[in-house]
């Protein structure tokens, strides 16, 4: 699929990622970015040093696209989050009991 080209550098391919959207040519997804910025406080200079070779000019792609998508993302976020609780509730580590 093309980028939308209203955010540049932003793509959702049904086979990739589960068709979330990402940045082109990475496995990297909006959602990835939105987590580290809102919720693990890094700064647009830190996501880029955290993924090899990604672009200042995609991370603000991509918040760009979280923002004005910003119910959806956080909606995807938020049952990602819940998924994890369940799958923790029904499968404890074993390791750490």
């Amino acid at each position: 699929m093309n980028p939308d080209p209203k955010h540049g550098y932003i793509v959702a391919t049904p086979g990739t990622l589960g068709g979330k959207p990402r940045i082109d040519g990475r496995r990297i997804s909006v959602q990835h970015i939105a987590i580290d910025h809102e919720r693990l406080g890094m700064s647009a200079d830190e996501i880029c040093d955290a993924y090899e070779g990604l672009t200042l000019a995609e991370v603000y792609a991509a918040l760009a696209y979280y923002y004005d998508h910003l119910k959806e993302i956080r909606s995807q976020i938020e049952a990602g989050l819940k998924f994890a609780e369940e799958y923790r509730r029904l499968y404890p580590d074993r390791v750490r009991s």
